[in-house]
This record gives structure tokens, sequence and C-alpha cells, in this order.
């Protein structure tokens, strides 16, 4: 435009068309390069423009994604609450087993700790979103509120949930009135309580360890050993190795005195059932054992094996608080394992209880390479089963007089293999059912109802390998079992209960039976030991589960043996009453629970 202009001037002045080509390409020139000059600084402005804003992107981290809030009250807990303490201390714990032990914190030799709280300031709002304050926990021994301490209100049996927004994250115990609380920012629930109650002195569920709020500073003070060790009690293999040995009562804060090992467990609400299952089981030593020190089973990755081994420890442990254990916590993990099968509130059968329940400890405790476990170990034996099914070819036939006749000539003659089809197989076991004989239907000349008894070795003939047991479930069969391998701990079931279309029958006879030195080898052909092995067949009773009352509506308690003082214990939820052996036998047993004598 400027060269079209310039030319028309000079057109009007006169100037010769040479003069103008020349001025032309001139101011041409002129123009281009001012055009370059203005496009090299606009790109190296350009460039200034990324290289600042790259240099901003470094320094600000980008914002954390928006969780979706499900609970309303939590919402306010996730902006305060100190999750990284959890994943530090998960972090130091990996640490310390591969052999570096630092409890958890790095001090910095000043009576200070590094701690990376997400709740430690809420007030510092100029700082970038998700920017993690690393601060320092001041760590003392003194602290003017350790008076303040209620150990009597304190109960970790329940589960570990803040009371009031309900979360399982980052769970603190308040150590004056025994309440759960989260967190511990200056927005948190335990720093509201601690300004609101008085209430200053908290512990970590988790972690174990013990603050002071709202001044935030951690105490260390070995006075509080003994509530971490109610918390979480701890146990040594030697201290494992004497528990049998041990005769000496604890004292609760109340008062009374209970025996580790032999509390009560609180009834929650008709999961007595639970109970005496647990009570039977803490009399199997390997068992017990193996769940009294959690490196056992910290492979497993199952709720219930560590809620299992949590309620053993607190059974067998020696300085509890008081003198009765609650299965709270049990109870809700084996609801959520059996998918409310098995539930609080509603009364179910100890013996499908204790199936259940050693069946799925096995299939959360056996490995990959090898299907065994220390389930199968105590209890797993074997069955040889000689089953005889009708044959099809003959049951097809018409039923006239001559089929009839040839039928019996088959039954009652040495050709009973036309008859029937025979399979013969070897399957495992964890219990054996033992059927009663029925009860007399009539009342003697007194108008009473007689109490039929029989002896324990009489049922057991059914597994000797002879006697014939008629089934028809799944179809009509005759069974012949025999036992092949006998498990160190053999526990027996009484089919007391039959239930049809319309009511559940109880069988009120009574079963005779040792309390030590049962021998199978009498009544019960067993198979032949290997040379220089002796063949272990005798039993000692420890555990025998008893059903009094209507069926459905009835109760149950538990007859154990302490191997210590070779006393008998009669146990029912919270009482437990010593009993005599010979009173033992005199109940409707249900389920029985031997140990196999070891060999001196």
């Amino acid at each position: 435009m400027e060269v079209v202009m310039m030319e028309m001037m000079m057109s009007v002045l006169g100037y010769p068309d040479l003069i103008l080509s020349i001025l032309r390409y001139r101011f041409e020139a002129a123009i281009g390069k001012n055009m370059g000059s203005k496009r090299e600084r606009v790109r190296e402005e350009e460039l200034n423009l990324e290289s600042k804003k790259q240099r901003l992107d470094e320094d600000s981290p980008p914002f954390p994604p928006s969780d979706s809030i499900a609970n309303p009250l939590s919402g306010l807990a996730n902006n305060y609450a100190d999750i990284d303490e959890e994943e530090d201390y998960e972090r130091r714990e990996r640490v310390t087993v591969s052999g570096e032990r630092d409890n958890g914190s790095q001090k910095n030799g000043h009576g200070y700790e590094e701690d990376n709280d997400s709740d430690e300031d809420d007030d510092s709002r100029d700082q970038p979103l998700g920017v993690r304050n690393s601060r320092q926990v001041e760590v003392r021994k003194d602290c003017p509120y350790l008076d303040t301490v209620n150990r009597q209100v304190l109960d970790f049996d329940f589960e570990k949930f803040c009371s009031v927004s309900l979360s399982n994250l980052n769970v603190y115990a308040c150590l004056v009135c025994g309440k759960y609380y989260q967190g511990r920012g200056k927005k948190s629930h335990a720093y509201t309580h601690s300004l609101e109650a008085g209430h200053h002195v908290y512990i970590n569920l988790r972690t174990e360890k013990v603050y002071c709020l709202p001044d935030g500073y951690e105490i260390n003070d070995p006075s509080l050993d003994d509530i971490r060790l109610v918390l979480n009690p701890r146990f040594t293999t030697r201290e494992v190795e004497i528990l049998d040995k041990n005769k000496q009562w604890s004292r609760a804060l109340d008062g009374s005195s209970y025996l580790p090992g032999m509390v009560g467990l609180n009834n929650i609400k008709e999961t007595d059932f639970v109970n005496v299952t647990i009570q039977s089981l803490m009399r199997v030593t390997p068992l017990r054992n193996f769940f009294l020190i959690p490196e056992n089973y910290q492979h497993s990755k199952s709720v219930l094996v560590h809620r299992f081994g949590e309620l053993t420890r607190k059974i067998w442990h020696a300085r509890n608080f008081k003198g009765h254990v609650s299965p709270h916590e049990f109870l809700q993990a084996v609801m959520k394992a059996s998918k409310k099968r098995f539930r609080i509130g509603s009364q179910s059968d100890p013996v499908e209880f204790m199936s259940w329940l050693l069946n799925t400890l096995h299939a959360d405790l056996k490995t990959s390479k090898k299907n065994t476990s220390i389930i199968y170990e105590c209890f797993q034996g074997e069955l040889e089963v000689v089953k005889q099914v009708p044959n099809k070819g003959i049951s097809n036939k018409k039923e006239t007089s001559e089929d009839k006749n040839n039928i019996e000539k088959l039954s009652d003659g040495g050709t009973e293999q036309d008859a029937f089809v025979t399979e013969t197989s070897k399957m495992p076991f964890l219990m054996l059912g033992l059927d009663l004989p029925p009860p007399p239907l009539f009342k003697d000349v007194m108008e009473k109802n007689i109490i039929p008894q029989v002896p324990l070795f009489n049922i057991l003939k059914k597994f000797d390998g002879e006697t014939v047991t008629e089934v028809v479930r799944p179809h009509i069969a005759r069974m012949r079992y025999r036992v092949t391998r006998l498990p160190k701990y053999i526990i027996l079931h009484m089919r007391r209960f039959t239930k049809n279309n319309f009511f559940v029958e109880k069988n009120p006879t009574l079963v005779i039976f040792p309390v030590k030195n049962l021998e199978l080898k009498d009544y019960i052909p067993l198979p032949t030991p290997k040379e220089n092995v002796k063949l272990q067949s005798k039993y000692d009773l420890i555990a025998n589960v008893v059903h009094d009352g209507k069926p459905g509506e009835g109760v149950y308690r538990v007859s154990i043996q302490r191997k210590s003082e070779e006393k008998w214990y009669e146990m029912q939820d919270l009482h437990v009453t010593e009993t005599d052996p010979h009173l033992v036998a005199l109940s409707e047993t249900y389920m029985q629970i031997y140990e196999q004598q070891q060999q001196q």
C-alpha cells in the first residue's frame, strides 16, 4: 500500500520512470527488512512465554483428582485425616522386616521426629493444593495429662470406627472416655473432642502411638505399654510353649480373677453357637500356637484369618483389663465371609459352623504350591467308602412275582454283585457323624418317657467297614465306611436333630463315653502302621458341646479341660464354672473333640 502511494506522488511530481523503479526497489528492501525483524521479535517473545509457563508448571504440582464422597460426614474427615501416617507406618514395617528397625520415624537428635501428616496445618491455604507438609512432631516423656487415663473404660474388642464419621481410616481412641475418633488435625473429630471434653490423651489404634491433643506432641512413656499390649497382645515362642504349664490366675481391673485361655465370651445376640465352637478350638494346642504368632499367617490376605488370630491372642492374654472377651470383630468377619449365612441375631448349628469355619480357614491359609494347612494337619483323616448302587437293569424289570423271587434269591444268595454295582473310593474327612438309635415311641408304666442310653462304641461301629448304612440322598445306596488314617484331633458329632417338611425333632438319647483313654482299635479296624512305628489309637476328650432345651430354641454350652491342672470347666457365654469329669457325660452331647495321646 505504501509503495503504490509513493508511485502516485512521484508521477505527479514528474520523475522519470528509471528513477521511479530504483526508488521502488530500495523502498521494498527497507520494508522487507523491517518486517523480518518484527517476525523475529514476535518469535522470541513466544519462546520466552513458553519457557516461563514450563517453569511455572514444574514449580506447582497438578491438582489432585477429586474423589466422590458417599458419607456426608466423611467429606470433612477426608480434609484432615492423616492417612499418610498409616502409609508411612506400613512402609516402616516393611523396612523393619528387611532388617532396619527405626520405631516408625526418623529422629533428628533433638527430641523431634519427622512426621508427614496431611492434617498438620489446615491454615496454610496459600500453598498449592496437593503439597504434603513435612512437619516435625515433638516427642516428650513427661505429659501432665497421663493421670487422666482411665483404663477401666477401655475396650478394644469392637470395630475400629470413628463414633462420629463412621470411618475406619486413621482412628484414635480417647484414653479418658474410651470413644473412637478420626484424625488429630485442627478440624478433626478427635481435636474437637479434646477441646470440648477436656480429654487430651489419644492412641492410634493401628500404629499404637500416643498423642496429646490439642498440643499435638507424641507421648513416649513406658507406663502406657500395658494399654498397647491389651490393644494388640503379643506372645513370644517361649511364652507359647509354657502356656499349658501355667497354673497362675490373672486379675482384672475390677478385682475379678480369670484363667488365661478360659475367659468367657460375650453373647452378642444368639451367638452361643459361635462361642462354644471358639472355646472348643482353643483346646487344640497346635492350632492355638499357630494363631498366637501373627508371623505364621501374615501371607494370608483374609480378614477372617487375622480376626481369628486376634481373638485367639486376646483369649490367652494374661494381662487383660477385664475377665471376658467380646468376639464382635470376629463375628463381623464371619458375616462377611459367609455372606450372612451365620449372623448376629440368628441361632445356627455349631456343627455346621465348625465345618464351614475349618474349611474356610484352610482355603485362606493354604498356599498355591501345597494343598495343606494347620487345619488339615490337626483334623484331617481318611475314610474308605464302599458304595453299592442297585443295578438299573434289574431295578427296571416289571415287578412280577417271578422277578421278586429272583431278586430275593440274588440278595439272599452269593450273587449280590449282579444286583448291585460296587464303587470303592477314599475320601478325606474333618469330622465324623454318628447316628443315634431312634427314641422309644411309648411311655413306660410310670407314664414317663424312657431316656435311652447308648455307648459310644456301639455307634462307632458305623466305621468298622462291615456295618451297612442305608442312604436315600442323592440316590438310594448302601454305604460301608472304614477309617484308613486317624487324625491328631478327631471331631465327632451326634446327629440329634432330624428335619422334615413340618418341624425339627430332637433325639434325647444319652451317649455314654469315656473321658480318657478312648481306644479305637478295639472297635474299629485300623490300618497296619509302618515298620518301627507304633499305632496311636488312644484318645482323650478335650471338649464336649451340649445342647439344652427344645430344638431351635435351646442354648449351647461346652465342657473343656484345662491341661495344666487337668480340671474340667463348664462354659456358657460369660459364665465359667468348675465341674466334675463324671458329670460331663451326663448330658445330651452334640459335638466332641478328642486328642490323640502322644507316644511315650
